[in-house]
């Protein structure tokens, strides 16, 4: 074999010892990527979740309202990335306990019994004013003592929140809260949650926290434009203030 030709196949084979390496760095990035992915979803493969959804305001059947079937698809595009498996169930027809599957729990407590009782059970700091008659506090949050108004078209708010139980073990599974004053918010807040789900696991890990997020001129920007308002995990999950709720609320109901 001659000079050249031993060199050829010397590049050749380091060529091919380098393309294989950089597969192989690439597949496990990939692979850490997504474990980390499913952890921060609870979703490992072929696991199950469910998808809750609220009715439509205003409709007395069972009716999804269009942004929040655009929330849906967004969520079933990282289900389908972590590789698990979902379930949609009506909120009012849904009978789980908390940590047994991850799920998504998406819309306000006027019209989503489920995630009324979420906000009562696990967020008392939380109240939602859930009154059908106009005013100014109609749909009004309020977060410990701060009042978050509706301005529909101009300002919505919307509680983001991943929520473990209190003694969760390696396969408790989490529940996602979407509970907004619009339907656009609730598809706001999944897409936050989409985009960002990378940062928010550095930020909190596996553990829980709840967002007040603010969707900004929703009449011309939809649910792209979103605010972060503030962490409120440790307000939101503190006993209910004395102070007079705004309107009717979800402890209401």
């Amino acid at each position: 074999m001659t000079d050249d030709v031993r060199n050829i196949v010397l590049g050749v084979v380091a060529a091919g010892i380098s393309a294989a390496l950089g597969w192989l760095t690439r597949t496990y990035l990939w692979k850490r990527k997504l474990r980390r992915k499913q952890r921060f979803f609870g979703l490992p493969d072929n696991s199950e979740c469910v998808l809750v959804v609220n009715r439509s305001a205003g409709s007395s059947d069972w009716t999804v309202a269009r942004r929040d079937v655009f929330a849906l698809l967004e969520l079933s595009a990282i289900i389908k990335d972590c590789g698990a498996h979902a379930q949609i169930v009506a909120h009012d027809a849904m009978q789980q306990g908390f940590g047994e599957r991850t799920e998504f729990c998406i819309g306000g407590p006027y019209s989503n019994q489920r995630m009324a009782a979420h906000l009562r059970s696990l967020l008392p700091g939380v109240e939602v004013n859930t009154d059908t008659e106009r005013g100014p506090d109609q749909g009004a949050i309020r977060v410990g003592s701060e009042l978050h108004r509706w301005e529909k078209g101009t300002v919505e708010h919307v509680l983001l929140a991943r929520l473990t139980a209190d003694q969760s073990g390696p396969n408790a599974r989490p529940v996602f809260l979407a509970s907004g004053q619009h339907s656009n918010a609730n598809h706001a807040a999944v897409r936050y949650l989409a985009r960002n789900h990378g940062k928010l696991l550095r930020k909190y890990g596996n553990s829980s926290f709840v967002l007040l997020l603010k969707v900004v001129n929703s009449q011309a920007y939809g649910p792209d434009v979103v605010e972060l308002v503030g962490d409120v995990t440790r307000t939101a999950q503190a006993p209910a203030p004395t102070t007079s709720a705004p309107g009717p609320s979800h402890r209401a109901s």
